[in-house]
């Protein structure tokens, strides 16, 4: 997860326990049913010898996946301290660590207090944000920034525009205000976000709605 809205907020509901829980379910059953779906459709359109950028990645799914199908190099942006462990963890615990690399930080920052690290990141064949774009109300800023680094392949799963996913974000923000997490979460427009990807000069390659998530994958034509 990557989002500059708190880190405390990130800290409450990305910590130590949970890193814990999802890097043993990742152990036992593999990626999660969003996540595969997001792979099958890279794998679809080719990922052999492409390098990897992973905002928001967690404890590195996305990363671990692609380069067991042949990306050469995975880095991944996570703004959560207990993912980023988890994740170099992994990458040791499968013998990629030499081809797969964690920055701790968040990819646009949208207060004072972070370090933005998109400027620091060159381009990669192919970027993932997969259920990250929720996480910031500045949507334009995240997703613009990052179409322009996907050289290839940009990918994302994202909560779907409709009035029933609206309603239970507005309970579950109910809830993280009654316990004081700062932690917030945005439905964006997909026809705005759609917007702001093509803006970036992608062109859509692949569209699935999965419950309360949207899957899609962009290209870049050549």
């Amino acid at each position: 997860m990557a989002c500059g809205q708190c880190q405390s907020g990130a800290a409450n509901v990305f910590g130590e326990r949970a890193a814990r829980r999802r890097l043993e379910r990742y152990r036992a059953k593999g990626p999660g049913g969003t996540t595969r779906m997001l792979l099958d459709a890279l794998r679809a359109e080719g990922v052999a010898g492409l390098t990897l950028l992973d905002i928001g990645g967690g404890i590195g799914a996305i990363g671990f996946e692609l380069l067991g199908a042949g990306v050469a190099t995975a880095t991944e942006v996570e703004l959560s301290p207990a993912y980023v462990l988890a994740a170099r963890d992994e990458a040791e615990r499968q013998g990629v660590a030499d081809r797969y690399a964690c920055r701790a930080g968040d990819f646009v920052a949208l207060a004072d207090d972070f370090v933005a690290l998109a400027d620091d990141l060159p381009a990669a064949g192919i970027v993932t944000l997969d259920r990250v774009i929720c996480r910031y109300p500045d949507m334009p800023a995240l997703v613009g920034q990052s179409a322009v680094k996907a050289a290839r392949l940009y990918g994302a799963a994202y909560p779907r525009d409709v009035w029933w996913v609206r309603a239970i974000r507005v309970v579950a923000n109910v809830g993280l205000r009654v316990t004081r997490n700062p932690l917030r979460l945005f439905i964006h427009r997909t026809a705005a976000v759609e917007a702001v990807v093509r803006g970036g000069g992608l062109v859509p390659l692949f569209h699935r709605d999965a419950g309360y998530w949207q899957v899609v994958v962009y290209g870049r034509p050549t």
